[in-house]
């Protein structure tokens, strides 16, 4: 290992691994808070259980998600001065306005509402009650934005200027770094990308119990609602990928050809199924494309020309000075396709489980719907399909909740590591960004103990997600069912102390 080089990558290494952990549970709050707020929807309109009980459900585990998001996200605020503090006097006049404005507007908007609405069970009307869960969902779709404007500018830098006395980066027009094209379908495709996480969470979980005939009210309203959003939103993180795809191609040529192995350009380029070759060469070994879809997927034409690796070194080279401007190219190749697989996947299975319970997907007529006590359920056209295919389909249900989780970490890593050696393409190279005095023993003490606290909050995370899993959805009581009328509890409980539902 090269010494001199050794904080510089020590810290790159426990950003990277604080981020993707934390990363994890950032897609699940965005969509549980919405799911969550679209059953509740569904109870005040039709007053039955299982959409209240289902609220409950699925609220209690977004409840424990977003606490552990908030948890590890603060430990990203403490690294950028300890490990990047030259990044931080650099940019933090442009990369610290839309972090202040998530902070002070949507982080505050978000708990202050997540409050009411854990607290307000009994004391609310249910409308008011309602509009709480919603009032929660809006703040986390805006907490998401104001970051991915953050670190949109580092893929794109806006709305900014050089003070070259000050020896730093100046913001001259928020509105531009917040309404950028590179934030705004970043935006687009965070959010769709989410929305496909929770749906498969959701599945899986409900697959779970609907094996083992429990819940199965609650739990099949579940399974319907999270297949839609996955054929959903699968569809749309497709649509909304192309689109990211083409405004990375011509921000960052170097990324996309990267993400392809795509060392030199031509027209009609093909898009790399695998690819195997010697980075030092620049050139693959062994190769197995599709023609023009690369050239159709950048510009829309299958004959336009794409620019590759060796060119696009050698243009930021005579553009930027001297350099290998060259990312890990076997990292931004294969995370680029694990992304896409693993997203993928998720779509297909919710694809597969919207068609195989399309109409067999209820209870034998001479037992009551809604009933948990149920000897058995008819899921599938198991004549047509036959016993081994519904099994299978149930197994691969229940994992398809990880998929979305390894295909947004993938995705995050190839976004980052496909802008190196930029930390703020075209302005700030990584290696100038780290803290200048911090040493390699402090920084592997930093990341050692972040790791083993990630590790423990990993555990805690898992052993309680599984509690209140098995557990189901909770029983109702009488206050539950029949919320007060007005602000702060009907007259029979005014007396009664606030109650803590989850």
């Amino acid at each position: 290992m090269n010494l001199a080089l050794a904080p510089e990558t020590l810290a790159r290494w426990q950003f990277g691994i604080t981020t993707v952990y934390h990363f994890l549970f950032v897609p699940l709050t965005i969509s549980l808070a919405a799911l969550t707020a679209g059953l509740q929807t569904a109870w005040v309109r039709t007053e039955k259980e299982k959409y209240l009980r289902a609220t409950k459900f699925w609220g209690k585990l977004f409840l424990i998600n977003i606490a552990m998001g908030v948890v590890t996200g603060i430990v990203q605020e403490f690294q950028f001065g300890m490990n990047w503090s030259a990044y931080s006097r650099f940019v933090g006049d442009v990369f610290g306005a839309p972090l202040a404005f998530e902070a002070l507007i949507a982080f505050f908007f978000e708990s202050t509402f997540i409050g009411l609405w854990i607290f307000g069970w009994d004391k609310l009307p249910k409308k008011l009650h309602l509009a709480c869960i919603w009032m929660v969902s809006i703040g986390t779709v805006l907490s998401a934005y104001f970051i991915l404007a953050a670190n949109s500018w580092m893929q794109h830098p806006v709305g900014y200027r050089i003070n070259k006395a000050r020896g730093r980066a100046e913001l001259t027009d928020f509105w531009h770094v917040l309404t950028q094209n590179t934030a705004l379908t970043q935006v687009f495709h965070t959010l769709t990308a989410s929305f496909l996480t929770g749906g498969a969470f959701m599945v899986g979980i409900a697959a779970f119990h609907l094996v083992r005939k429990r819940h199965i009210a609650v739990m099949k309203t579940s399974l319907r609602l999270g297949l839609v959003t996955v054929v959903i939103a699968g569809l749309l993180t497709a649509v909304s990928g192309d689109l990211l795809g083409k405004v990375m191609f011509k921000q960052q040529p170097m990324k996309m050809a990267a993400a392809e192995a795509l060392w030199n350009g031509q027209s009609s380029a093909p898009f790399s199924i695998f690819a195997y070759g010697d980075v030092s060469k620049g050139h693959n070994t062994v190769e197995l494309s599709v023609p023009g879809v690369l050239s159709f997927l950048a510009n829309d034409d299958l004959s336009s020309y794409v620019p590759g690796i060796n060119d696009t070194n050698k243009a930021e080279q005579q553009k930027y000075g001297p350099g290998d401007y060259r990312p890990i190219i076997p990292v931004t190749f294969w995370g680029f396709r694990w992304m896409i697989g693993f997203g993928m996947a998720s779509f297909a299975i919710g694809l597969a489980g919207l068609w195989l319970t399309r109409k067999k997907f209820m209870l034998p007529h001479h037992l009551r719907v809604g009933e948990d006590e149920v000897p058995h359920l008819v899921l599938f056209r198991k004549k047509a399909l036959g016993p081994t295919v519904t099994t299978w389909y149930w197994r691969i249900a229940i994992w398809t909740l990880a998929f979305p989780l390894i295909a947004n970490s993938w995705g995050w890593i190839f976004t980052e590591m496909g802008r190196q050696p930029w930390v703020v393409y075209g302005v700030l190279r990584t290696h100038d960004a780290v803290s200048p005095g911090v040493s390699q023993g402090e920084v592997i003490t930093s990341m050692t103990v972040f790791t083993l606290l990630y590790a423990i909050l990993a555990v805690v995370e898992v052993r309680l997600l599984t509690k209140y899993v098995k557990a189901g959805p909770p029983e109702l009581s009488e206050a539950d069912l029949n919320p007060p009328t007005r602000i702060g509890g009907d007259s029979h409980d005014a007396d009664k102390p606030m109650a803590f539902s989850y």
